[in-house]
């Protein structure tokens, strides 16, 4: 079950979902970072979106405890787009630096090369990490 909330002056400034925390969410937080990102026409940023909030989705369920997590997508300058994902965890994450043979251990290294910048803050009951991505859309006009 997803909650909605957006915030608005004139048009939607960002959006927050509740989602379970559940492997499954990924993919639900992909298709709802997609659709506001096609809403504000920042189509060419939908594909790393999609894969930065699959990181961070995939980082929450592995690593913390509890039924949900927030997602939320903020357009936060003309061109940037802050794609959080907030969770129950105090614990910070860690960029590992995994052997060649290591299956995990890889995701904020990735998360660090898909963005212009990333990290985590503490917040009231957790923490939030997030990402920030720069279109090269051109405005309007």
């Amino acid at each position: 079950m997803t909650k909605a909330a957006m915030t608005s002056s004139v048009q939607i400034r960002s959006c927050t979902w509740t989602l379970h925390r559940r492997a499954e969410s990924a993919e639900e937080a992909r298709a709802l970072v997609r659709a506001a990102l096609s809403a504000w026409q920042l189509d060419d940023l939908t594909d790393v979106a999609a894969l930065l909030v699959s990181e961070l989705v995939t980082n929450s369920v592995r690593h913390t405890r509890g039924d949900s997590m927030e997602i939320t997508v903020a357009r936060t300058g003309w061109k940037v787009v802050r794609v959080v994902v907030t969770d129950t965890s105090c614990a910070l994450p860690i960029v590992r630096s995994p052997r060649d043979d290591e299956v995990r251990g890889r995701g904020l290294i990735l998360v660090e090369a898909l963005t212009a910048r990333w990290g985590a803050d503490l917040v009231p009951g957790g923490k939030r990490v997030w990402g920030e991505l720069v279109s090269g859309r051109e405005p309007d006009g």
